[in-house]
């Protein structure tokens, strides 16, 4: 039995791993179709509803007693903020870089954490409420508090109205995103690649009238990497998180979490030649380190004693 528990764990951690890896190369995907965010979220949702499809559909998850109208609505709702986190977070990456775009973006548990105190009556301890004030000095400092604020790609750092219309951009991101996830909270027992499924296949009705056909790519290259991000980043990442989530302990998951935006850093700076100050960089850490604190249960004031992880 015990083996077989380290089996699963082990399992969940190749599965997380890979997710966070292809996660992290999304900025790169965005970059290099060419495309505006809009039409690289709709071609995103398009291809990925296909193949999400194509899996439930062999899986037997497309069965009547999962496809309720309760949890029809709720998906939906949750299906628009994730596809228009989806469009904020990508047209971030062109203001305020792919690195400091994921760093902001990874504020979403604290957002989580403001909605679930407002709309859910949740308390926040005092021991969270300080990883959450670690958190936002991280992202102080990342967004130029101190220094010059770092802009997008078009090469070096960008005007400040043009690096804190990134940041706003990839703040919306974040709060959507922690909108979708408190819906999706409320879809407990619905297979979750079927929510995935449900979700993209509402984006491709959403952002169809708003997706801009007369700039469609005209060489086979972009269409590639559109295509890689909705088999890539939507179907087989979806897949492999949920598959990893089932079988792996929060604290682990929490952990291998930071595997993207790390993804993240290397590939802006290995491709695009971002560099990042050294008050940028201690911002990152600290928001990974409140994060870490938040999702781990960490309490300094009370030794010895574990919280409860998760958000």
């Amino acid at each position: 039995m015990q083996g077989m528990t380290l089996s699963l764990q082990q399992r969940g951690v190749l599965q997380m791993t890979a997710a966070m890896v292809i996660s992290g190369t999304v900025g790169a995907f965005v970059f290099e179709s060419g495309q505006g965010a809009t039409n690289v979220v709709f071609f995103r949702c398009l291809f990925g509803a296909i193949a999400l499809g194509a899996y439930c559909a062999a899986q037997g998850l497309l069965r009547r007693e999962h496809l309720t109208r309760r949890v029809l609505l709720l998906a939906a709702a949750g299906g628009a903020a994730i596809v228009f986190n989806w469009v904020l977070l990508f047209a971030s990456f062109h203001h305020a870089s792919i690195s400091i775009a994921t760093a902001v973006y990874n504020t979403q548990p604290f957002m989580l954490i403001g909605l679930g105190v407002l709309f859910l009556g949740e308390r926040v301890g005092a021991a969270r409420l300080g990883w959450i004030v670690v958190a936002f000095s991280g992202l102080l400092l990342v967004i130029g508090l101190f220094g010059t604020p770092v802009g997008g790609h078009g090469g070096g750092p960008a005007a400040s109205g043009g690096a804190w219309l990134g940041f706003g951009l990839a703040m919306g991101a974040a709060m959507l995103y922690a909108v979708a996830a408190l819906v999706i909270k409320r879809l407990h027992g619905t297979p979750p690649q079927l929510v995935a499924f449900l979700q993209v296949g509402l984006g491709v009705l959403l952002l169809a009238p708003l997706a801009d056909f007369q700039a469609l790519p005209q060489a086979p290259a972009p269409w590639l990497w559109l295509l890689g991000m909705g088999l890539l980043h939507t179907a087989l990442m979806y897949i492999l998180l949920y598959a990893a989530i089932q079988n792996l302990p929060t604290p682990r998951i929490a952990v291998l979490s930071f595997i993207y935006p790390a993804v993240a850093l290397a590939v802006d700076h290995a491709f695009y030649g971002q560099q990042l100050g050294a008050w940028q960089w201690l911002g990152i850490g600290l928001i990974a380190l409140g994060n870490l604190g938040v999702n781990l249960g960490w309490n300094p004031l009370q030794r010895g004693e574990r919280g409860a992880a998760g958000a």
